[in-house]
């Protein structure tokens, strides 16, 4: 194409009576005054073909220097930061309060996923390629905690409490989540986690959150000794497609397919994937001094730095890349204890700085 274009200009030359061309300046910054003898000696036949070439090559050398400094631009990586204060370390104890009905099944869900983190035991179905375990998806946590020159971390299941008769209502202010925290009566070190039923209102559930985690005083403690706390809410019956995405078709953003759920409860494996974030965040960042960027008040933290990537290829509107149970049709990245299969956040890998998905 520049060939013709080039041999075309050639045999037919501009002529050299060409009217003058003025830039888009205002006439009274700039009143142009051609040069007869530069005009046309610029514009004649015998020199037309060198200029216009010049001009091209150019043209071309710009144009791949603009693509170049493109394509070398890298935003800023994500860095979290230690700020100095306490982590959760060695034996974490976990007490669950589930507010509202749970049936046995949905328990054991959400009960397996959480012995599953730091088992004693691996007990992991045999297949051609393994997926990776619970587990291994916590290393990247524990790798944080034991960066700042912490114990390693055993997560253990403890008491749990039933209150299925919604002792404090169907809408819930955020104190009185706190308030179901204390009745667990963990201590320091310790981790309350209360669950609310999909028929269950909380304030700020949907609208700005699907879950938190806060602390409160610890129990028996003198001083200012302060226990952290989860709240997680089952979103099914109110914003699935908010809170349980990439299981229900989003409410915002663009609007691909909904993966099948890996336990077959499109409330309960949401839940998970806010469970596995806030856990991941209550232990490496209780109290506000912990691991995190940003401000401290709204941080980013280890399993809340890439949001919506759970494989890779990634992007919004696709969780990237799984693996699908070809008797369910369930989608999952992660095995759990008694071969249960989960869906799980990205975390932020903290030497490459980089998210990292377990499949």
């Amino acid at each position: 194409m520049i060939a013709r274009i080039l041999l075309s200009l050639f045999m037919n030359p501009i002529p050299a009576n060409l009217p003058y061309i003025s830039t888009a300046l205002p006439s009274s910054l700039l009143t142009p005054t051609p040069i007869p003898f530069l005009m046309a000696s610029l514009l004649s036949p015998r020199t037309t073909l060198p200029l216009i070439l010049l001009l091209l090559i150019s043209f071309v050398n710009l144009c791949h220097g603009s693509r170049k400094l493109t394509s070398l631009y890298q935003p800023p990586p994500t860095i979290l930061t230690y700020h100095g204060g306490t982590l959760l370390e060695g034996h974490i104890p976990i007490s669950i309060l589930w507010y509202g009905k749970f049936s046995p099944a949905q328990r054991s869900i959400i009960s397996d996923f959480l012995l599953s983190l730091t088992p004693t035991h691996h007990h992991l179905p045999a297949t051609a390629t393994p997926a990776p375990s619970v587990s291994k998806w916590w290393t990247t946590v524990d790798s944080y905690v034991q960066g700042a020159g912490k114990k390693q971390t055993h997560i253990l299941l403890t008491n749990q409490l039933l209150d299925e008769d919604y002792s404090m209502g169907k809408y819930l202010r955020r104190p009185q989540i706190s308030e179901l925290a204390g009745r667990l009566g963990v201590m320091r070190g310790g981790l309350a986690v209360v669950l609310t039923a999909e028929d269950v209102a909380v304030e700020g559930f949907c609208s700005s959150a699907c879950g938190l985690h806060a602390s409160r005083p610890a129990a028996g403690a003198r001083g200012q000794a302060r226990a952290a706390y989860i709240w997680v809410g089952n979103a099914e019956g109110q914003c699935p497609g908010q809170c349980a995405w990439p299981f229900h078709r989003p409410v915002y953003g663009p609007q691909g397919p909904a993966l099948r759920a890996p336990n077959g409860d499109v409330g309960v494996d949401g839940m998970v994937i806010n469970l596995a974030t806030l856990v991941a965040g209550a232990v490496t960042n209780p109290f506000g001094g912990g691991f995190f960027q940003g401000d401290a008040a709204a941080p980013v933290e280890v399993a809340g730095a890439c949001p919506g990537v759970y494989g890779r290829g990634a992007y919004p509107g696709y969780a990237g890349e799984l693996r699908v149970d070809p008797a369910t049709g369930g989608s999952y990245n992660v095995v759990g204890m008694k071969g249960r299969k989960y869906l799980v956040p990205a975390t932020l890998d903290p030497v490459s700085h980089s998210c990292l998905p377990m499949v």
